[in-house]
């Protein structure tokens, strides 16, 4: 497929810099995916649309406060370092803008160096000393790492703000943010109800957010993301499966966690390690039956994805729709259900 056939409609004015508060009260556009029936309701309304027995399955990761400001050594500039991943032995993956040679070192507020130990076109890596952990530095220095398309300095309000409620396991540089939406409310109600939660672990990296720069899409290749599918979500979804209930991934790093743990032939497994998942138009879904997601930018490897759950065309109606209807687009903007019976079900 074309790269230019997810050129969806899209009004950059309509990027949400700031949540809904209370986070459940964002709107929601409900997507029949059998129909591609359109009704508009909100987040918290996602009790009456959905099932007693269905199983939501959200991840569990917790963003790091991974911005941190650093000094190099040699000229003293000042400069943003995004850590991404601890590859352990207080070795690092990082982001960092500029030209840099192996042997280059970076100061951090409050003490602690970094000496460049790798530097290409695939990744970077430091090599951190003179600190307990750089998760200390994280806490100590560091902001959370908003998206380039806020266009604004991260606020305290961010720490919470940019965090799910689910988030337990760190290691993400954003958060999986159709989680974003959920409250303790929303949750007991849901619970309340006979709708159970399940959890996942995806760290969100660099893979999510790669741009796709060939002009078709199935040369591109994802930047692999740590994943764990527990033993318990496993049992979960097959109990879901038995009574003939559905399992509605709650984002697509949800989605591309579990059809990687059911790729293997025998239905879902348990699975941990690492996972480069490219999901397009024609994909074969083995695991998830429904899916809550925000809206997602032209172009992006999540709205591929999104495109291959309920078909291209479907989905660009319902991108029309939510752009006339001035929808909130991205990490702080509202959301999508997309199941099978649900407009029914209102």
């Amino acid at each position: 497929m074309l790269l230019s056939e997810f050129d969806f409609p899209f009004d950059p004015a309509l990027v949400a810099d700031r949540p809904v508060i209370p986070r459940h009260d964002a709107r929601l556009l409900v997507l029949e995916r059998n129909s591609h029936a359109r009704i508009h309701r909100r987040v918290a309304d996602l009790p009456s649309l959905l099932q007693p027995g269905d199983l939501l399955v959200v991840n569990n990761t917790k963003v790091m406060p991974a911005r941190v400001p650093g000094r190099t050594r040699s000229t003293g500039k000042l400069l943003d370092l995004l850590f991404v991943q601890d590859l352990g032995q207080g070795l690092w993956e990082v982001l960092i803008k500029g030209r840099f040679r192996p042997g280059a070192l970076i100061d951090f507020p409050g003490g602690g160096c970094g000496e460049i130990v790798e530097r290409g076109q695939a990744r970077t890596i430091l090599k951190v000393t003179g600190v307990t952990s750089v998760y200390d530095l994280m806490q100590a220095a560091g902001t959370m790492p908003l998206p380039p398309y806020i266009k604004r300095e991260p606020s305290e309000d961010d720490q919470r703000w940019y965090q799910t409620m689910f988030a337990q396991q760190e290691g993400a540089i954003a958060a999986p943010t159709a989680g974003l939406h959920f409250t303790p409310q929303l949750v007991a109600v849901l619970r309340a109800k006979g709708i159970e939660l399940a959890q996942v672990t995806l760290h969100v990296g660099p893979g999510t957010f790669r741009s796709v720069t060939s002009d078709r899409i199935e040369e591109h290749r994802m930047l692999a993301e740590q994943v764990q599918v527990p033993a318990a979500t496993v049992e979960q979804i097959r109990l879901a499966r038995k009574r003939g209930n559905r399992v509605v991934a709650v984002g697509t790093t949800v989605v591309r966690a579990l059809e990687t743990a059911g790729r293997g032939g025998r239905g879902i497994e348990l699975f941990q390690g690492p996972a480069d998942l490219f999901i397009t138009p024609g994909f074969d879904f083995q695991v998830i039956d429904a899916l809550v997601t925000n809206f997602h930018l032209p172009r992006t490897t999540l709205l591929m994805l999104v495109s291959a759950f309920v078909g291209l065309e479907p989905l660009r109606a319902a991108y029309e729709e939510a752009v006339a209807e001035r929808y909130r687009f991205y990490s702080y903007g509202d959301a999508m259900l997309i199941a099978r019976g649900v407009i029914a079900a209102t």
